[in-house]
């Protein structure tokens, strides 16, 4: 398991994949646990499976594909991730990020990330999509952070700022496109969990009481690692179970897959309206 790449490594996992694109994407997306099904819509693929990229970490989890695909999703230049892989799968915090590092040294711009995440607002209800505004690094705050380690300098400094980790542009077009489409957006809090157990009614009461709308297992370190590097980021929670803050409702995983038939089509929409106006 690698604690660290160097600048070097990552630059030879970013060769590898810039010799398979047949073009310099702009975009990047990553899609969440039963999310993929996105990826339908970018045209004249091409599709490489993580298995085949050096160094890439490759999902464990159902509902991650495994697959870079790269194409046009409104005449857009994009590369899309579908599917991820998550800390508790026994990755460190360098292979879950690599990813992302190497986006950026193929050029991308915007990173647009989504999820499946658990409602802790319970206001919130299984289908519904909620922009990230902020979120609550809780595996960062217990030393788990993707930028520990030697700084990547060519990345960007030794302290990043994260006062707006999630571009308030990119926020502000993605509430006008809600509004035309029709699509009732919510909006808030994500926190990152290590996982992979779901949350206990007294976690999720503490994370309500502090602030947190809806929790999920990946994510922050992404988006941390992107603002390190000057990546705009544009965040969605696709939220997949209603908040279970007395302990009465059973979460599974079965359940976060089912209502990505839900969430999709209006994170299609969204995607496809930001992308045509970017």
């Amino acid at each position: 398991m690698a604690e660290y790449f160097t600048f070097t490594e990552i630059e030879q996992v970013a060769q590898a994949i810039r010799k398979r694109l047949p073009f310099i994407p702009r975009v990047g997306l990553i899609l969440g646990s039963g999310l993929g099904g996105l990826a339908a819509a970018v045209r004249d693929a091409s599709v490489i499976p993580y298995t085949e990229i050096p160094r890439w970490p490759v999902s464990t989890v159902v509902g991650h594909e495994g697959r870079l695909v790269a194409g046009e999703l409104e005449s857009q230049k994009v590369l899309v991730m579908q599917g991820r892989v998550h800390y508790y799968e026994g990755y460190s915090m360098a292979e879950v990020t690599l990813p992302i590092r190497v986006m950026q040294r193929l050029g991308i711009e915007i990173l647009m990330v989504t999820n499946a995440a658990g409602a802790v607002n319970p206001d919130f209800n299984p289908g519904m999509v909620m922009l990230i505004v902020d979120h609550l690094n809780l595996i960062g705050m217990g030393g788990l952070s993707p930028l520990r380690g030697p700084n990547l300098d060519e990345f960007g400094a030794r302290f990043p700022d994260m006062g707006r980790a999630y571009d308030r542009e990119l926020c502000a077009l993605t509430r006008r496109v809600a509004l035309e489409k029709s699509i009732h957006l919510y909006e808030g809090v994500y926190a990152g969990l290590a996982g992979p157990s779901f949350e206990t009614p007294a976690d999720l009461r503490f994370l309500r009481g502090i602030g947190v709308d809806a929790v999920g297992m990946s994510t922050v370190p992404e988006v941390t690692v992107a603002r390190h590097g000057g990546t705009r980021v544009l965040g969605l929670s696709g939220i997949s179970n209603k908040a279970n803050l007395d302990g009465n409702t059973l979460t599974t995983h079965e359940e976060v897959l089912e209502a990505g038939h839900k969430i999709v089509p209006q994170l299609e929409a969204l995607v496809r309206g930001v992308l045509s106006r970017i």
